[in-house]
């Protein structure tokens, strides 16, 4: 039951977008469509999950002198692999995300979730909070591609929901991310209270 609690804090309690407003760069930056968000949302959930396992495994290893280095170069060597594997398996999605790939390492909820949670417990509920964390960033990123997307093209998942003439371009654009996002925090604020 422990494990399910810490799974659910990181989709509702403590969302990393809607809640704690940590990864704001490809949060922003990604989130032109759904499929784009839902691809970094993946893409950093598999680096969250496999960070925290890993760090939890090595904790005791790591002095205290060399730790915070120590998991960046276990964030930078999973996020290589990862783009590597992007690069040869989905060279679509390596195209539309480009460069926020690489920019994983730097992302704050990783790290922060290395150092407060992973360092801290064992491996199966370091798992679970990976999984959470990551799930939570994945639904509020494919939920502001889809706003997007829908506002910008009418269109979601390329889907046609009604003439791409009736959407505002702003949307698409990078003032849109922003409108969308502060839109979609106050609503999820105003159905939480």
């Amino acid at each position: 039951m422990n494990n399910m609690k810490v799974l659910l804090n990181g989709i509702i309690k403590e969302n990393p977008t809607f809640v704690l407003l940590l990864g704001m760069c490809p949060t922003l930056g990604t989130t032109s469509s759904a499929m784009n968000g839902m691809s970094m949302g993946l893409a950093t959930m598999a680096v969250l999950i496999f960070s925290n396992l890993i760090i939890s495994l090595i904790k005791n290893l790591i002095p205290d002198m060399v730790r915070i280095p120590s998991f960046i170069v276990v964030i930078a060597s999973l996020v290589t692999i990862l783009q590597m594997l992007i690069k040869a398996y989905a060279p679509e999605v390596d195209a539309s995300l480009g460069l926020f790939i690489p920019l994983i390492v730097v992302n704050c909820i990783i790290l922060g979730r290395a150092e407060a949670f992973a360092a801290k417990n064992g491996v199966v509920p370091s798992i679970f909070d990976g999984i959470g964390m990551g799930l939570g960033f994945t639904i509020a990123l494919t939920l502001l591609g889809a706003t997007r997307e829908l506002l910008g093209t009418g269109k979601v998942f390329s889907m046609t929901i009604f003439p791409e003439s009736y959407g505002a371009l702003i949307f698409v654009l990078a003032p849109g991310a922003f409108i969308a996002l502060g839109y979609l925090i106050a609503i999820i604020n105003k159905v939480k209270s």
